[in-house]
């Protein structure tokens, strides 16, 4: 084990973001850089190296955690990469964006502060990156058959990179202009800083992925195309279709989906544009859902200079401390304070918009609301509790119900789906057409970025070996398994 008394004398410590009055005057990431590396080998140290770590448990993708706090602590930072590596492709991204599961699984966790299980993460890849031992591995022979894998977020790029370098010939299909999926369009800049997922695309061609953009696949190209072109295709093309809010007031200017707000301050951030095309500036921001999303639509309303800003949620507000029915080492759904929240505005639990009120314009300006309260195990109405808030842009961040499938990608392949409208497979990710192959929230529903790299491997394994009748590519996730879902 790393430090056999870390544990024991040395208290968990965080990386410190900075200032809030500086982070909202940029688009940086909100964290100080550096600030990790004179604390993070300690931290490292705190890890116990448990005979049962139920950390692998938490993380869908079985990182080998105790294994790289141990080179961690040990300042061994290229076998800790290698380590690191061997269970996930992109651990920069999962050490920025993942809500930590395996945190809550430490074992340390139970009494104490758990292991920063996260930061070591983040401060292992960065290290690499830095120090050059992120480098492209290229296959050592082709295998002359190709795959067509159809959306680029963290499952499609998972699964490509491993194909690649199985020795597929493999093409990313993406829609949108840019490489990445919601990791480039819906995570802000301040959660993520795009260099992230560019120098990665870097290393995924220099390996020998090829990338089409612009291309959407069901209009742009059909699906019977796609299969004459390719001996297996990947659908990981997510669940982007946006829960709705069907009130009176719906059709008002100014009302619009997280994710038509959010990839339009992202594309200020690439130069697109001087200034979005929806902003927040001088106007009094709702943020429907209380959820990462909603944080995000926070985020970017502070630095666009809002007014004010009001999140509501319908749910209670969560406790801070584990409720007896989420026990250890499950993952259990606690108050949080994001680094959007610490900017300020207000957030606001158990209350559901009634409907919106516009101008004669017919844009919004304000939002009613009620109270609600659990009855019977039901949410109703509390009379006499209704109220208005001023509501110039509304953000509506409720989640998403499945696959887009206006553009006609599941009708042309054929796909089923199962109960709950995902895209249903197998224990190999196959769907029920051959060589057609499904993961991430395209299979699985709106999840965690964690799961989608867990997946995208998968269904890569799945792939290969329906290719070549066998496969070692690693196998984290079997689709049904859901005892990890957070």
């Amino acid at each position: 084990m790393a430090d056999p008394k870390g544990f024991l004398t040395t208290t968990r410590e965080t990386a410190c973001s900075r200032p809030v009055a500086d982070r909202l005057k940029d688009w940086n990431e909100v964290y100080v850089p550096g600030s990790l590396l004179p604390i993070i080998s300690k931290q490292a140290g705190r890890c116990m190296d448990c005979g049962i770590p139920f950390c692998h448990n938490g993380c869908p993708l079985g990182n080998l955690i105790p294994e790289w706090n141990d080179y961690a602590y040990r300042d061994d930072w290229a076998a800790a990469s290698e380590r690191l590596h061997a269970t996930n492709n992109f651990p920069e991204f999962t050490g920025r964006l993942c809500p930590a599961p395996c945190e809550s699984a430490c074992v340390l966790g139970i009494n104490q502060p758990a292991v920063t299980i996260k930061n070591v993460e983040v401060s292992i890849i960065d290290k690499a990156w830095d120090n050059g031992d992120v480098t492209p591995q290229a296959p050592e022979r082709l295998s002359g058959k190709t795959v067509a894998v159809i959306g680029s977020g963290p499952a499609g790029l998972a699964a490509a990179q491993q194909l690649t370098r199985a020795g597929h010939t493999v093409v990313v299909y993406e829609r949108a202009d840019r490489i990445g999926g919601l990791l480039r369009y819906g995570i802000p800049e301040f959660k993520m800083e795009k260099v992230h997922i560019n120098r990665r695309i870097e290393q995924m061609r220099a390996e020998g992925t090829k990338f089409r953009t612009g291309i959407e696949v069901g209009r742009d190209i059909t699906a019977t195309d796609l299969r004459k072109r390719f001996d297996a295709v990947v659908v990981a093309a997510g669940a982007t279709v946006s829960r709705d809010l069907p009130v009176p007031g719906r059709e008002l200017n100014g009302i619009h989906f997280a994710m038509e707000y959010l990839p339009l301050a992202n594309k200020v951030q690439e130069g697109d544009f001087l200034a979005p095309p929806i902003t927040a500036e001088g106007k009094h921001v709702v943020v429907i859902g209380g959820g990462d999303t909603g944080a995000d639509c926070v985020g970017t309303a502070h630095r666009q200079g809002a007014a004010s800003v009001t999140q509501l949620e319908i749910m209670p507000k969560p406790g801070e401390e584990r409720s007896a029915n989420q026990p250890w080492p499950t993952f259990p759904m606690l108050y949080k304070v994001t680094s959007a929240h610490e900017e300020g505005g207000e957030r606001v639990y158990s209350v559901s918009t009634t409907h919106f009120e516009g101008d004669e314009d017919g844009n919004v300006q304000a939002l009613h609301l009620v109270e609600v309260e659990f009855v019977d195990g039901k949410l109703v109405q509390k009379p006499g509790t209704e109220r208005v808030l001023p509501a110039q842009l509304v953000t509506l961040a409720m989640g998403f119900t499945g696959t887009d499938q206006a553009n006609g990608l599941v009708q042309q392949f054929g796909v089923e789906l199962d109960a709950r409208g995902n895209i249903d497979r197998d224990a190999s990710y196959a769907t029920n057409v051959d060589g057609v192959f499904v993961a991430g929230d395209a299979g699985r529903g709106q999840s965690l970025i964690v799961w989608a790299i867990a997946e995208g491997r998968s269904a890569a394994r799945g792939v290969d070996r329906f290719l070549t009748g066998s496969s070692t590519l690693p196998y984290p996730v079997k689709p049904t398994d859901r005892s990890l879902t957070v």
